[in-house]
């Protein structure tokens, strides 16, 4: 990663602030940028921070660990959230604010080393995406791996149970990515939806033939393969090649 993860250590226990403290001074990438001892101190060291990562006790007094996190998800620029705490049963409520894992105290360094990883992951993964905005390129996260595509040579995209298949000129890749959210990233780049499994580059198009009720198949230059086209997506379809 190019930059350190900024982090702040919400306990109002000076021990287990102090040992977590010590623990994630072994990982390089979490700089630690502040320490609070209450929900209320949490909320205000927050704002000054401005950390990625917060990790939050759940047992404390007046505001308690459930409350600060609701307040920092409603900030600005909101952290992500690890609840540190003594209490399992609190687990199913603490992810309803989709706390990124849930630590048990006393602290177990290969749990924690998990963690970091997780943290590390999606700070990873945020800052390959903004770097294909800046390029014009497609950032994906396929098999570990971030790819950059050019969108002017994808061919189209296929939903493919849990995994979506990207189809391009000089190859095929595999992510996790939803159809919906590339649909969205590719929308400005001349892609349209077609079917609820299928996203096509319109400057590929080929042909459009009309199949039963009122469905079509569409050819995309280049490949054998026929694609469907909903009814409900033909007359847009249509439209969008002048047809």
């Amino acid at each position: 990663m190019e930059s350190k993860i900024k982090t702040l250590i919400v306990d109002d226990e000076l021990y287990s602030r102090d040992e977590l403290s010590h623990l994630l001074e072994a990982h390089p990438s979490i700089q630690i940028v502040g320490e609070a001892d209450s929900g209320e101190a949490a909320i205000l060291k927050a704002i000054q921070l401005q950390p990625d990562v917060v990790f939050l006790d759940i047992e404390m007094p007046k505001v308690n660990g459930m409350d600060a996190a609701k307040a920092l998800l409603e900030l600005k620029k909101s952290p992500l959230i690890v609840f540190a705490t003594a209490y399992p049963e609190f687990a199913v409520e603490a992810f309803r604010f989709n706390a990124i894992d849930y630590l048990l105290k006393p602290f177990d360094e290969e749990q924690l080393e998990e963690t970091v990883k997780r943290i590390e992951k999606h700070f990873q993964t945020t800052e390959e995406k903004e770097k294909g905005k800046q390029t014009g390129k497609l950032a994906i996260d396929s098999s570990g791996e971030i790819i950059y595509l050019e969108p002017k040579d994808i061919l189209y995209i296929v939903r493919d149970e849990k995994v979506t298949k990207l189809i391009t000129k000089v190859g095929e890749y595999e992510t996790k990515i939803q159809l919906k959210d590339l649909e969205s990233r590719l929308e400005s780049f001349g892609f349209f939806r077609i079917h609820k499994s299928f996203l096509v580059n319109l400057k590929y198009v080929t042909r459009l033939t009309p199949w039963f009720n009122g469905a079509y198949q569409l050819e995309i230059e280049g490949r054998s393969e026929q694609l469907s086209v909903s009814r409900n997506y033909v007359k847009a379809l249509r439209a969008s090649l002048e047809i």
